[in-house]
């Protein structure tokens, strides 16, 4: 959908910094960056009709997110979220680039159900969508979905995971891993041993017998993770752990990058930012899979994140409608909103502490998560013929996060009444905003 003012082709950004560098001006035009520089009046298309300016002063630009890992819920549960609704919650929080997580009903395991959200995603218009497909018919665990058939359609999936559901079959696994190979495919995996998981409620701890709430022990989530290095290694396959929660599964993913596997990792904005103290409260807005942990393993995140032991950020946004979420702990859902809130939470964890500048939030919100998605049209660099897809950001604002101003459908982010640093003013998806001052387009 055509998007920005009447008639206007092109737009000028004024005295914004790059990535944090000195101010400079910015011209987008043809869905590429024309030019970067101090334009003068009279140059560089400035004095046209069909040119919009922004002014940039104070604003950081970034190039377009990319996220590796939300759940759009369409098809199936359109009560929670919309191709359409959870895209544009994601122009909202800079993102131009989104992987859609398999766990739909009808599951996203054949070619045409991956290719209808990859057209839903065009059809919307407020960023790219790119299909994750289900390693195993119908996220059951039993056998390997057809791979090959996405990878040749014309979603072209390149990220393969049955997220929600851990492959625990260490045979099943190997095999995934081994065909995906055949196209540079990746397997993402939900690191879960589920029999070390059974009925469980809250990171395991002094504090889950405290609360009466089943533990969920840390080593569920690192013995799948050293497996799969393991399988990785052996089949010299790329293997990328999806929301990486504890402080033993750092050292794991470190350990297998020191031995030159083909690991990647990524680490959730809630998972660097809250704690399990917070399952204290009885409220099920905190239940998420995996569970919030310890303040220790959130410092080695920020660690792991910071030295690129962790490779990327992935929000794991997972909408729920209002009923699955206001009712007891035991019964709630897990999962909660992310997309909206990402990069204040970046900012507040670890560019406000001097863990990351702005270059190194580029690399994993937006450098790391397009190459390992192999997306081609996302995660460049901000230079004169890239594509045209940045986000500007005011880091000095301050906000409150209200639930009722989501672009998504549902309610249930944790962040609700809390300050966070920073706003996105502006997101352009190939030179055509999809938030103009801070509003949708």
């Amino acid at each position: 959908p055509d998007r920005g003012g009447p008639g206007v082709t092109a737009y000028l950004i004024r005295d914004v910094s790059i990535l944090g560098g000195e101010p400079t001006d910015v011209l987008l035009e043809d869905g590429r960056i024309a030019a970067i520089g101090g334009f003068e009046a009279g140059s560089a298309r400035t004095s046209t009709d069909d040119l919009e300016t922004i002014d940039g002063t104070g604003l950081i630009a970034l190039p377009g997110l990319v996220d590796l890992h939300t759940h759009l819920r369409e098809p199936g549960r359109e009560d929670a979220e919309t191709v359409e609704s959870g895209t544009r919650a994601a122009a909202m929080g800079g993102f131009t680039a989104v992987h859609a997580m398999a766990n739909t009903d009808p599951v996203a395991d054949t070619a045409g159900v991956v290719e209808q959200v990859w057209r839903l995603g065009r059809e919307a218009g407020y960023c790219d969508v790119y299909p994750v497909g289900a390693v195993t018919v119908g996220l059951a665990g039993q056998q390997l979905a057809e791979l090959g058939a996405m990878a040749d359609s014309a979603a072209r999936v390149r990220v393969f995971s049955d997220d929600g559901k851990c492959v625990s079959d260490a045979v099943l696994m190997r095999r995934a891993l081994e065909y995906v190979k055949a196209f540079d495919g990746v397997v993402a995996q939900h690191a879960q041993e589920p029999r070390l998981t059974e009925g469980a409620q809250m990171n395991e701890g002094e504090l889950s017998g405290r609360l009466g709430l089943a533990g969920w022990p840390a080593v569920a989530e690192e013995a799948i993770i050293a497996r799969d290095c393991l399988l990785a290694a052996h089949v010299g396959s790329r293997l990328h752990v999806c929301h990486v929660s504890t402080a033993g599964s750092v050292e794991i993913v470190r350990d297998a990058k020191r031995k030159g596997w083909n690991v990647t990792a990524e680490a959730c904005p809630h998972h660097l930012l809250l704690t399990d103290e917070l399952a204290a409260t009885y409220d099920p807005i905190y239940k998420v899979n995996p569970p919030l942990r310890t303040a220790a393993d959130t410092e080695a995140l920020r660690a792991g994140l910071a030295d690129g032991t962790i490779d990327i950020v992935a929000t794991d946004h997972a909408p729920h409608p209002h009923e699955d979420k206001d009712c007891e702990w035991a019964a709630a859902a897990f999962g909660m909103l992310g997309l909206e809130t990402a990069l204040s939470i970046v900012q507040a964890t670890m560019v406000d502490p001097g863990l990351l500048d702005w270059a190194g939030v580029a690399e994993r919100m937006s450098h790391a998560p397009a190459r390992i998605g192999r997306v081609a049209d996302h995660g460049h660099p901000i230079e004169e013929g890239a594509p045209a897809n940045l986000v500007l950001y005011d880091p000095s604002a301050r906000r409150t996060v209200e639930a009722a101003e989501s672009a998504s459908l549902s309610r249930n982010t944790p962040y609700a009444g809390m300050e966070l640093p920073g706003r996105v003013v502006a997101t352009f998806l190939r030179g055509r905003p999809t938030v103009l001052d801070g509003k949708l387009q």
